[in-house]
């Protein structure tokens, strides 16, 4: 990651620069994880922090800007005639490898109840939800199986993920899955 220097060139620059935000947060929440400082975010996209936190008051104001994509993208799999509860589950694991920092984030652990995340993640549950009936009657999952259950296995994936070298989370996140099937599978 390198910092980019460009001339302050005042309020006509803020598209541009809240752009390079969320490009330099996305580079930096996918290589230090969800708690990188922000300043480092920052310098990546070359600018102060005084711009940064004029867009982004906070760390999940950044953050939900950073991963609107990815659960966007999880929304229109999800709604894709004949998608199933494993091509969620794959793209989810595409998008945990490539951050950890997004299931980071929707995982949504107790301590930080804050109402924009916890959205969030009922987004992704629910598409989760409306995924498992028809993986039920096909038999590939438990019956008592919950979107809850779900969204912790994939906090599992991204916990032992956040630990692993980018080049070795692949094979991880297979083995993983192996082990996790054991217990969702019927």
């Amino acid at each position: 990651m390198h910092t980019v220097r460009r001339p302050n060139r005042g309020p006509s620059a803020a598209a541009e620069n809240r752009a390079a935000l969320i490009a330099a947060a996305r580079e930096v929440f996918a290589g230090a994880g969800y708690n990188a400082p922000l300043s480092m975010v920052a310098r990546a996209a070359g600018v102060g922090q005084g711009s940064l936190y004029r867009h982004f008051p906070d760390r999940v104001s950044l953050a939900l800007a950073v991963f609107e994509d990815a659960v966007a993208d999880l929304e229109a799999l999800a709604a894709e005639p004949g998608a199933t509860l494993a091509d969620v589950l794959d793209l989810i694991t595409e998008q945990t490898i490539a951050s950890t920092a997004f299931i980071d984030m929707v995982s949504v652990p107790p301590m930080d109840p804050d109402p924009r995340l916890i959205q969030v993640r009922d987004r992704v549950a629910k598409l989760l939800a409306g995924a498992l009936p028809e993986a039920r009657r096909a038999g590939r999952v438990r019956e008592d199986l919950a979107p809850d259950d779900l969204v912790l296995a994939v906090g599992m994936l991204a916990g032992v993920l956040a630990k692993t070298p980018a080049p070795d989370r692949r094979e991880t996140a297979e083995r993983v899955w192996t082990l996790l099937r054991r217990g969702l599978e019927a």
